[in-house]
């Protein structure tokens, strides 16, 4: 068992927390989004396409720009099909709306809770830290979803890809959301689940804690330079 990180009082001011992977498991809304996406195209390749969470969970944490344009790639491979630029822009065009349509519409519905998360929150909010929520994830569907699972109540903030000019791994997310809070990236906690958050967190000049259950785009999480690595978020304050 990962021995448990000790969050010591007054250690930091803040703490800013990722969604996807890290506080609820979103791969079931992301295949179930993607595949019916898939069934609408009209290309051969596409024709009977199916995706497994083991392969997009290894394409989740870069925002869902990102994860479409990824997928395409894939079944084209797969496929074994050519396409030109040209096809392959109006495709992608196509994809991204539908992947919205269909998330927005699924959205929460197929996604849990990790365990110890209620319970990490809870005890990072009874020490007094400000907590925001930073997501690559779009905006209106990191308020859906928070809403959804109950983990609105915990955050002051929330911050989605679309809510800057950049996302994870750029630094900026971070540094903006500690401006938000009025703390020092120094004394602000990154906790995540992935190589994105800490590389963010690194560049910003955040501590950077991960859990050890997340997505990490299928490579071990503990090979990430991080400051510590938690099994479970109500880890957070055992044996402080």
């Amino acid at each position: 068992m990962t021995p448990p990180f000790c969050l010591h009082p007054g250690q930091y001011d803040a703490a800013i927390v990722d969604l996807d992977g890290t506080m609820v498991d979103t791969l079931g809304d992301f295949v179930a989004a993607l595949n019916l996406m898939l069934a609408e195209l009209p290309v051969p390749a596409f024709a009977g396409a199916a995706l497994d969470a083991a392969t997009v969970g290894r394409m989740v944490g870069k925002g869902s720009g990102h994860l479409v344009k990824s997928v395409l790639d894939h079944v084209f491979a797969q496929s074994g099909s050519a396409c030109s630029a040209i096809d392959l822009i109006a495709i992608n065009d196509q994809a991204q709306a539908g992947y919205q349509q269909h998330y927005a519409a699924i959205n929460g519905g197929h996604s849990t809770l990790y365990p110890g998360v209620l319970e990490g929150l809870g005890s990072l909010q009874k020490t007094g830290l400000k907590l925001v929520c930073l997501t690559n994830k779009p905006l209106a569907f990191a308020r859906r979803l928070l809403k959804l699972k109950g983990l609105d109540g915990f955050f002051c903030e929330v911050f989605g890809g679309d809510s800057f000019e950049r996302k994870k791994p750029d630094p900026l997310p971070l540094l903006k959301a500690c401006e938000f809070l009025e703390t020092l990236p120094a004394r602000t906690l990154m906790i995540g689940d992935s190589s994105n958050d800490a590389r963010a967190a690194r560049a910003a000049g955040c501590p950077v804690l991960l859990v050890t259950y997340g997505y990490n785009h299928g490579e071990p999480v503990r090979r990430v330079d991080a400051d510590g690595f938690v099994d479970s978020l109500a880890e957070l304050l055992e044996g402080c």
